[in-house]
């Protein structure tokens, strides 16, 4: 049993953010990074309030999970005049967001639960919130009850970054990120976050169904070819341009090589599209006429002539796995990329993923996944060739990936930020009064890094502030006799 000084009993948590749960408040991973959070954390038992932009049709404030979980929609009276989401209008609930919520929170909020005696842990998310978690420090400053609540706030990507006053938000909060390579970026800013990983649900981590696998790649009549995912804006970023250019040598070789191609509505996609019909390859749209598995399948079954199909209807997530399984690669392939969860939830579904060589923590080079260290489609070209020369290895790769994904449960993640909290409460002091209680050791494995802690102290507050570590960063790097030989391959 592990000891927890941080208890259901002793905390309350506090989330704000611009995203959330509803789907006018969803545009991207941020909002799915807070439901799951929240969730998780409420699953454990944790009283938490969520703050964010909410649905203006939907109740101001809404309790869920027994209790455990409060919605509080915010700006709803500015949302009703943007009905097209979360960011529309958003300057103006902005600026309403940092003049109205800092106040309302502190109030009632994190003033009764420290009254109560108990620790409020407050996460900010995103550079939106940066102003009102300052904000809120400096409310709870004033009332004397700064050293009784922890504020953390989290860099998901580097989005706006030259709008936020890191010199003030430095001495209000303690700063997080989701990834080393996050955390790189950010040294070379003056900042030295913590680093605590996103994560997936635990229903992920269940066996694809393996008849639906076999259904998916029987409606693509890929029969000895080869199936190549890529889930993805069209942005530049995600290198989208590589991916087609590898589906197009393989092509050359004469191998049958089909690519599943799920983007958004940015323009970018025209010209990768573009790019693909240039390069001598087909392109088909896959329309479903309705939301269901069967639906999906004619629609792709359709298209399987074409060599790129352009998917052009919603993948609910239990679709996405079984593409993610029934695919030779799952191109998570970008050029700079915070997290990575597509190369997450691929190996969660035990398929292949191709990531980039950034945020992506969890991958492995041949041992869970294959890490891409450049934007030339001759790497993604020969790394299918060893694999169809060694196809034990994708075996092997497939299980050690599902194994990984175990690491990174919203579970995992709940456990780490929770260990980090209290690191910064007992350099505040204010868990000096609890006694550590008895914890189940998560299922899911932690990752533990020794690291030597320095204390700063700021306005009477102590925070954390770690030196830049030095650890060994080769364990990226591909066997050099593998390459080469990989790359001669390629070049044939």
């Amino acid at each position: 049993m592990k000891a927890r000084a941080i208890t259901t009993e002793n905390t309350v948590f506090v989330i704000v953010s611009f995203e959330g749960r509803d789907p006018y408040s969803l545009a991207g991973g941020l909002g799915v990074r807070v439901a799951n959070l929240s969730e998780t954390l409420a699953d454990m038992g944790f009283p938490v309030h969520v703050f964010f932009i909410g649905d203006p049709k939907l109740p101001g404030e809404e309790v869920c999970q027994g209790g455990k979980l409060v919605l509080h929609r915010w700006c709803q009276w500015i949302s009703q005049y943007h009905p097209h989401g979360v960011y529309d209008g958003e300057e103006g609930k902005l600026n309403d967001f940092n003049q109205s919520l800092p106040p309302y929170l502190v109030e009632h909020v994190a003033a009764p639960a420290i009254s109560q005696g108990k620790l409020v842990a407050i996460l900010g998310e995103e550079w939106q919130t940066t102003e009102a978690i300052c904000r809120i420090g400096d409310l709870l400053r004033q009332r004397d009850l700064r050293d009784k609540a922890i504020l953390f706030w989290n860099a998901n990507n580097t989005m706006s970054f030259h709008r936020i006053d890191w010199g003030r938000l430095n001495k209000a909060v303690t700063i997080t990120t989701v990834s080393r390579y996050m955390k790189h970026i950010m040294w070379g800013m003056g900042l030295n976050p913590l680093v605590i990983p996103n994560g997936i649900p635990r229903r992920l981590l269940q066996p694809v169904e393996e008849d639906k696998v076999q259904q998916l790649r029987q409606c693509l009549s890929i029969d000895g070819g080869t199936v190549l995912a890529k889930v993805a804006r069209w942005d530049p970023d995600k290198r989208w341009h590589m991916a087609v250019e590898s589906v197009a040598r393989l092509k050359q070789r004469g191998i049958r090589a089909l690519l599943l191609a799920r983007g958004g509505l940015e323009p970018h996609g025209m010209e990768v599209l573009d790019r693909a019909r240039a390069l001598g390859l087909t392109v088909s749209e896959a329309i479903s006429s309705s939301n269901t598995s069967d639906s999906f399948f004619q629609a792709l079954r359709n298209s399987c002539q074409a060599d790129v199909i352009d998917i052009r209807f919603h993948l609910p997530q239990d679709f996405l796995r079984i593409i993610y399984r029934a695919s030779d690669a799952v191109l998570a392939n970008s050029g700079h990329e915070p997290f990575g969860i597509v190369g997450l939830e691929t190996m969660a579904a035990g398929g292949i993923a191709f990531t980039g060589s950034t945020g992506e923590d969890y991958a492995i080079p041949y041992r869970n996944a294959f890490v891409l260290e450049t934007s030339d489609p001759r790497e993604i070209e020969g790394y299918l060739l060893y694999l169809k020369e060694c196809p034990d290895e994708g075996t092997r790769i497939r299980n050690e990936a599902r194994r990984t994904a175990a690491y990174f449960t919203w579970e995992a993640a709940a456990e780490n930020l929770i260990s980090k909290l209290e690191s910064q409460a007992r350099i505040q002091k204010v868990l000096l009064g609890y006694h550590p209680s008895p914890h189940p050791e998560s299922k899911e494995p932690i990752e533990q890094r020794p690291l030597e802690v320095e204390t700063g102290k700021i306005d009477t507050i102590e925070y954390l502030s770690f030196p830049i570590p030095h650890w060994e960063r080769g364990w990226r790097s591909r066997p050099p006799a593998l390459y080469s030989r990989m790359l001669r391959t390629a070049e044939r």
